[in-house]
């Protein structure tokens, strides 16, 4: 999540809220051509007729819908349904959105292509709840998001003429979540769903949580806007925050302790506020924890996500796992590619920052798996020729298929911390070793070398040269490999682990370095000799290392086990190339700061941050490694 509306589009590089504003809200047909070619806006406006309604649903509350139907009746076209917290903008039956031109691809097909404000939003009646919880045993006029889009897609029925009876759900992000909880209980008509980036669970990984850490710069920058109340239906966006500095790290870091941003900024939002009273997985969570319903699932499921999602990663891998494990035999298949937070559905994908993929992979998928799994479970035509799991394998630059994720033909291993910095497949041996440095909150370690407002996407495979020459993080990597080695699969960080306090973060980052005789990239903003490109990072509160429910302070000086799981990749490190593993007790400012006392960070004080002495351990009988997956 990061600021008003990034969610819908999730635009790369550092960008402001004016900017989305402007691309979001177009105000007129002629401005589709700024965000496509001319003549993909000629033909948007010379095919398709907008109509606007508002669609009734069985409480009475009437949700504001745009419906972009083809000018050509000759022939009947399934329905496309993105219900979205973000705005139908532009309203008015005259004013053709620009959002048509990010899915040109459909429109030329011939779809009915529907924007729906959801409740609560923009011109949609009733209350807005985030992430609003699946009710499974609705009675009467009781709503949910499932019965919303079920109301929705049967008045589309019965009122949209020339239509063919089908209908097909997709959305990116807050929308994807939207995607994801009309499966339950689905309309008989919903043929094909597309959860894309969908939030899923906004406490173990989504978005405002990851491992129970608070990801403090998106929420801020996004619910300052986003959450601000909306007593009655409009067509305005809420106003941005205007920051003081274009430094991330110090309007955050001099602003300090949480419970300031709620003090000077964020008293009247709601679901900040909410986000400071529900520190642990409690019942408030778990109820907004979609996958626990993704049962009897009908449709056809095509979950879509990035690999270097820095949003919802988690969210992808997360929604086709919970389909997988609880409807055996569902049509249920997982897309995932070298992309940022939405990037499938905008410009090539060829490149992220500083990495080049090889191919314009975001153009293949729009052309070679999106429009054929609509086109044959809405239309009839094609063929569905998608595997379980389409993957994209990073380093090796190439589209990989499996029958199954994670692929069958791999072996567990684990990748092992050494002493003087090494990493290896095999296990330690010394009888006492370990690694120390002190970890000051005042001097917290940035996520990124760079200066910038906003947070940057690219960030997820930036250089990590700037973190390995701290002393405050600790580095570990191979030799030179002298074969490919592939990793597919979940990671999962067995930490052992002593602090001098009583909490600390865990930050563990999965890096490729390449050969010193890489050759130079010039549309690189750095020398690619010795680049190490981060593959996976994440990060885990110590205070919820044996329950997220029932956190436990940490012992000051004794060894603990810290185990989490990274989210999964699919990335191949080249012979000549090094693995790497870095880890580190901050990650500044996209987390907020554990103050290294077992206090409640929500409304700690400043004073209540303190140094600490941080040790990993990596001998015989107390072991810290990665387990991954190999492929054979």
């Amino acid at each position: 999540m990061i600021a008003s509306f990034a969610r819908a589009l999730a635009l790369p590089r550092v960008f402001s809220l004016i900017t989305l504003a402007c691309w979001l809200f177009v105000p007129s047909t002629p401005a589709l051509a700024q965000t496509g070619t001319f003549e993909d806006s000629v033909f948007v406006s010379a095919h398709y007729t907008k109509t606007e309604r508002l669609v009734p649903v069985r409480d009475g509350i009437r949700l504001f819908t745009a419906i972009y139907a083809p000018k050509d009746q000759s022939k009947p076209y399934p329905f496309l349904l993105i219900r979205t917290p973000y705005s139908c903008a532009p309203y008015g039956e005259n004013q053709y959105s620009s959002r048509l031109l990010q899915y040109i691809h459909l429109a030329r097909e011939g779809y009915i292509i529907v924007f729906q404000d959801v409740r609560g939003r923009y011109m949609s009646e009733g209350d807005f709840v985030d992430i609003r919880p699946h009710n499974p045993n609705k009675t009467g006029t009781a709503t949910d998001e499932s019965s919303d889009t079920y109301d929705t897609v049967d008045w589309l029925l019965k009122n949209v003429p020339n239509n063919n009876g089908r209908v097909g759900i997709f959305g990116i992000s807050y929308p994807g979540f939207y995607a994801s909880a009309s499966i339950p209980d689905a309309h008989p008509a919903v043929k094909a769903v597309s959860p894309q980036a969908p939030v899923t669970d906004w406490f173990v990984g989504d978005d405002f949580h990851h491992n129970g850490a608070f990801m403090m710069m998106d929420a801020f920058a996004f619910y300052y806007s986003f959450g601000q109340p909306r007593p009655k239906p409009t067509t305005e966006s809420s106003p941005r925050f205007e920051f003081p500095t274009q430094d991330n790290y110090k309007f955050y870091l001099e602003t300090g302790a949480l419970k300031n941003f709620t003090n000077k900024y964020m008293k009247g939002v709601g679901f900040w506020n909410d986000l400071m009273s529900h520190p642990n997985l409690d019942e408030f969570w778990k109820a907004r924890n979609i996958r626990a319903h993704l049962k009897n699932v009908k449709p056809a499921v095509l979950t879509v996500g990035g690999l270097f999602d820095a949003e919802d990663c988690f969210g992808a891998w997360a929604t086709y796992q919970a389909i997988e494990k609880q409807n055996p035999g569902a049509d249920n298949r997982i897309v995932m590619g070298p992309w940022v937070h939405g990037g499938w559905s905008r410009e090539t994908g060829q490149r992220l920052g500083n990495v080049d993929f090889g191919s314009r992979v975001s153009v293949y998928y729009r052309q070679n798996i999106e429009l054929p799994f609509f086109n044959y479970y809405l239309k009839d035509k094609g063929k569905a020729d998608l595997p379980e799991a389409l993957v994209f394998a990073t380093g090796a630059n190439e589209w990989k298929r499996y029958d199954a994720w994670p692929p069958r033909n791999t072996t567990a291993r684990n990748l092992y911390f050494q002493a003087n910095g090494k990493l290896s497949f095999a296990a330690p041996t010394a009888k006492e070793s370990f690694d120390e440095c002190v970890s000051d909150p005042a001097r917290p370690v940035p996520y990124t070398e760079d200066v910038h407002l906003q947070r940057t996407a690219e960030y997820m495979d930036d250089d990590q040269r700037f973190a390995a020459r701290r002393p405050d993080v600790m580095v570990y990597q191979t030799d030179v490999l002298t074969e490919d080695i592939t990793l597919a699969g979940p990671l999962n960080a067995d930490l052992f682990v002593s602090t001098t306090g009583t909490d600390a973060d865990y930050v563990v980052k999965l890096i490729d370095v390449f050969p010193d005789d890489t050759p130079a990239d010039p549309k690189s903003e750095v020398p690619m000799s010795g680049y190490q490109m981060l593959v996976r990072g994440e990060i885990m509160r110590g205070r919820f290392r044996n329950s997220f429910e029932k956190p436990e302070a940490m012992k000051p000086g004794k060894v603990e086990r810290v185990p989490f799981t990274l989210p999964d990749v699919c990335h191949t490190f080249k012979k000549g190339h090094r693995i790497m593993v870095q880890v580190q007790y901050s990650w500044f400012p996209i987390a907020d700061r554990n103050p290294q006392q077992f206090v409640d960070i929500y409304n700690c004080s400043d004073s209540d941050f303190i140094k600490a002495t941080q040790r990993v351990y990596h001998d015989a009988t107390r072991p810290s490694k990665i387990g991954v997956l190999v492929m054979e």
